[in-house]
């Protein structure tokens, strides 16, 4: 009750919560129950009911039992997916099996909980389920708000050439992150830099990867390159690093031979929303596999990228890095205040950091702050240099 509570006086509406089940008497008591933890709840017998409430009122949590019908809660789960990708859906069923449940977490549910259900579960699980589910449409809020470029092409001849050239000449720049709270060094981003002047820019370099296929070659280097300083790291910093979706397909990022493994505990693996996760059927278990071996995961580019509830379901992050896109200015736009203030205080519950990427001036600064960022990195701090540069406070 007090989480709602608090997300109300962040600014949020009571949340809406659709029950679908055909068992009359625990969908009137979940009903009961919901709507005096602080929900607005509505309700259905079936599916094919549900699909119809669905159609004209939004909800920011779906309950359906999986056996239900007219539509089964798999079904219905197939057709939300079909219309909407980021609604939690929680599942529940009072005959469990191991299909169901794949079929499930394949269709993105949130949730599966079995009956009777543990009430006091489900609330938790609500409170969850709609925060995750209002991150989502904040950042197709930051979408609609936001434009992003694209990059041109190249004679694949060429751009062989100078992207083996930009192999070789890879060097890493490490830029500080530091707390909003007392100014102290959280960590470092180590940012891919290149000596090739046919690909001036990171962003040419990936680029130029993804045309040639070559992805894997790029981020070995990569990660490689970063993690060869950090024995000069101050003791207490982390190490950011940057990994495309495709990385996490690359067995040598699991291999104990993996330069960042013998200092996993320090390193922060940022999964940009620029590339989507749909080709990583099992992302979920390799970034299991990559918190047991002490690794800490940020979503990086919030606002930028399409990933929406996936990348949290899938990932489920430590920290999660605005975009500078969002923070470019955000003292003259309410509107990016707006944004950034309700994604810090969602994340806050959540017990997920806040990194404001991009930080130029100290109006940015001072409003970023206010909005509930935890830590800050971008130029009037310190601009990315050889490992370690001095910033500014």
């Amino acid at each position: 009750m007090r989480e709602l509570q608090n997300d109300q006086t962040a600014g949020f509406a009571k949340p809406r919560v659709l029950v679908a089940d055909d068992d009359d008497e625990l969908r009137a008591f979940l009903r009961r129950a919901l709507t005096a933890a602080g929900y607005e709840v509505s309700s259905a017998s079936n599916g094919r009911e549900a699909t119809t409430i669905l159609g004209h009122t939004p909800v920011d949590a779906i309950v359906s039992d999986i056996s239900m019908p007219e539509l089964t809660g798999i079904e219905l789960l197939r057709a939300i997916r079909g219309r909407d990708p980021d609604v939690p859906v929680i599942l529940c069923t009072g005959s469990p099996d191991v299909e169901s449940a794949i079929e499930a977490v394949r269709l993105g549910a949130l949730h599966y909980l079995t009956k009777p259900i543990d009430l006091e579960e489900l609330k938790r699980v609500l409170v969850r389920a709609v925060r995750l589910g209002r991150i989502a449409r904040l950042k197709q809020e930051a979408l609609t708000l936001l434009a992003n470029g694209g990059l041109g092409g190249s004679d694949l001849l060429a751009l062989e050439t100078s992207f083996e050239r930009a192999l070789a000449s890879l060097w890493m720049a490490f830029q500080p992150i530091v707390r909003t709270q007392d100014g102290t060094i959280f960590g470092y981003e180590a940012l891919l830099r290149s000596g090739e002047p046919t690909l001036p820019h990171p962003g040419a370099v990936l680029d130029a990867a993804e045309r040639l296929g070559r992805l894997t070659d790029l981020g070995r280097a990569a990660r490689r390159a970063a993690a060869e300083p950090m024995s000069a790291a101050p003791a207490e910093a982390l190490l950011f690093v940057n990994l495309h979706s495709r990385d996490l397909l690359d067995a040598a990022l699991f291999s104990s031979e993996e330069p960042l493994t013998a200092i996993a505990s320090r390193v922060v693996l940022e999964i940009t929303e620029r590339a989507a996760l749909d080709d990583v059927d099992d992302a979920r278990s390799r970034m299991a596999q990559l918190r047991e071996r002490g690794f800490r995961i940020a979503v990086d580019d919030l606002g930028a990228g399409y990933a929406g509830l996936t990348s949290f379901v899938s990932l489920e992050p430590e920290l999660i890095k605005l975009d500078m896109t969002l923070i470019r200015g955000i003292e003259k736009h309410p509107m990016k205040r707006k944004l950034v203030s309700s994604v810090a205080s969602l994340c806050r519950e959540l017990g997920l950091l806040v990194v404001a990427e991009g930080v130029e001036t100290r109006e940015e600064l001072d409003v970023v702050s206010a909005c509930g960022c935890d830590l800050v990195q971008g130029y009037l701090i310190a601009k990315p240099g050889r490992p370690f540069p001095s910033y500014t406070w």
